[in-house]
């Protein structure tokens, strides 16, 4: 029997526990979609089985299950509620997986259809669509056997990103360089799929991507109703293409793309758009390699980026997302007030994730294609420097404006570090290195002095240095795959003893730009974030 006491109910779908990769992001979505219903006149019925989000809170919704997101628990709830529709779109993976079989079983899915969710995920389909659009995509394949994705490999050409469908937040996805490295990683997913109780076949297979190297990665948040396109943001990542997009620092509006790039990427988002029929949000990931564009992945659905986006623009993408989901279109919503364009901002923001480093000592720092956030912060300055120094103080990074900067990084990294290194001494940092990179510093005519490897015993070495205080800030770029043990005990030491370290050239050029405007504005001035708009 029904409890919907004859006023019309849609049952939103919350994203289920927190875990990396999947969490509050999705749920301030799924809050925001339940405030929306209520308001709209509809009952909200949320669906989650998480304590520690607002989703359920005992005044979000009308009713809330508090339920495992199976399709047996969710098709139970449907039976009592009878909703009108249900919401998938706003729980991030978790609900969406659930999209096929509850349209299977008739239930009605409100915003984008099943059909075009099942575009985004058939790799398949998804080359075909982009092909038909002239749209450029990173050559990619699927193997459900080691020998499969041995010959994909070799003819997508390595390096390529392997990655499990079956995942969220990255979880078992590398960058594989080699035929070894590629068995290695092979044996280690085949124990880690046992573990979870999953198989690899065709409807749940490995996904193989040529991994471009040197790129930039872009995130685009876009909403749509089938008829009209509002490209929401472009986020250019601060790490380079190959972090996840949840480790990654990104930047809104982007900092180093050309208004030619920025054109190629609003008019491939709304062609995707237009023909997958969106309705609701939608996020792309682009990938921008010298001047060419690629489409690395396109997601149906909200994306964790989405609660930033939101306040950086001043619009609530959540709210206009369910809007069209309930029958509205765009051009009603902004009939009278025009979309607040992020193109119109004359401001910075940075997202910048939190990571649980401090409560894991002996961790590894390193960034990579695997997720390891927990969380983001929001910084918003006049200038790039000042949003970025906002977001790092934030995190809870410090944030040194002189003493002694330690530089290791990969052979591939010594020639640009130059420029790195000339903007460090204008600070006052004294330059320590390892014996490589500080052969390159001198060649390059800098003072620079160069501490032994720890594997040579000499004493003091750059741990001792770090554990006396003597080292304030570290540049390491991760070597490759399997990193020198000395490069690990660096991270590790620096997680320790809370000394701020970045991993990729492009994070240390964005925290150079935070040590300038901080020299230059000793006292950072604070606004709410409703002066900006």
């Amino acid at each position: 029997m029904s409890n919907a006491n004859n006023k019309r109910s849609i049952l939103v779908l919350g994203g289920g526990p927190n875990r990396i990769g999947q969490g509050i992001e999705f749920d301030y979505c799924c809050c925001h979609a339940a405030f929306t219903v209520r308001k709209l006149g509809y009952r909200a019925v949320m669906m989650n089985c998480n304590p520690e989000t607002v989703s359920t809170d005992y005044d979000t919704s009308d009713v809330l299950y508090f339920e495992p997101l199976t399709l047996e628990d969710v098709m139970a709830v449907i039976g009592h509620e009878n909703p009108l529709g249900v919401i998938l779109q706003f729980g991030g993976q978790t609900p969406l997986n659930l999209a096929k079989a509850l349209a299977a079983e008739n239930v009605p899915i409100l915003g984008t259809s099943v059909e075009s969710i099942d575009i985004a995920e058939d790799r398949h389909l998804f080359g075909q669509m982009l092909k038909e659009l002239n749209i450029r995509q990173t050559p990619g394949a699927t193997a459900t056997s080691l020998e499969q994705a041995l010959v994909l490999a070799e003819q997508i050409g390595f390096p390529v990103l392997m990655r499990p469908s079956f995942v969220l937040g990255g979880a078992k996805m590398e960058i594989v360089f080699d035929r070894e490295d590629l068995k290695s990683y092979w044996t280690a997913l085949i124990n880690y799929s046992k573990q979870a109780d999953l198989t690899i076949d065709k409807n749940r297979p490995i996904l193989i991507d040529h991994f471009l190297e040197d790129a930039v990665e872009i995130d685009v948040d876009a909403i749509a109703d089938t008829e009209t396109v509002i490209v929401a943001a472009i986020m250019e990542h601060i790490e380079e293409a190959g972090i996840h997009s949840g480790d990654s620092a990104c930047s809104l509006p982007p900092q180093s793309l050309t208004p030619k790039i920025i054109r190629q990427i609003e008019a491939a988002t709304k062609k995707i758009a237009l023909r997958m029929k969106v309705v609701g949000l939608l996020n792309i990931q682009f990938a921008i390699q010298g001047n060419e564009v690629y489409v690395l992945e396109v997601n149906p659905r909200a994306s964790r980026t989405v609660p930033f986006v939101s306040k950086a623009i001043g619009e609530p993408l959540a709210s206009i997302a369910t809007r069209l989901m309930l029958g509205e279109k765009l051009a009603e919503i902004y009939r009278d007030k025009p979309f607040r364009q992020w193109s119109d901002m004359n401001y910075i923001a940075v997202k910048e994730s939190v990571f649980p480093w401090i409560r894991f000592p002996g961790t590894d720092t390193r960034l990579g294609p695997e997720m390891k956030s927990t969380g983001e912060v929001m910084g918003i300055g006049e200038t790039f420097g000042e949003a970025f120094a906002k977001s790092q103080i934030a995190a809870g990074s410090a944030v040194p404006q002189k003493g002694n900067v330690f530089i290791t990084v990969k052979v591939s990294d010594r020639p640009h570090i130059g420029s790195i290194a000339k903007r460090l001494r204008k600070h006052g940092f004294n330059l320590i290195a390892s014996r490589g990179t500080g052969e390159t510093l001198r060649a390059m005519g800098f003072d620079v002095e160069i501490v032994a490897k720890i594997a040579e015993g000499e004493r003091p070495n750059i741990l001792d240095r770090m554990i006396d205080g003597g080292v304030q800030l570290i540049i390491n770029t991760p070597s490759g795959k399997n990193p020198h043990k000395d490069e690990v005990l660096i991270r590790q030491t620096a997680n320790r003893y809370n000394i701020p370290i970045y991993t990729t050239l492009r994070g240390a050029n964005a925290f150079i730009e935070a040590i300038n405007f901080l020299h230059q504005n000793p006292e950072v001035q604070v606004k709410a974030l409703q002066d900006y708009m």
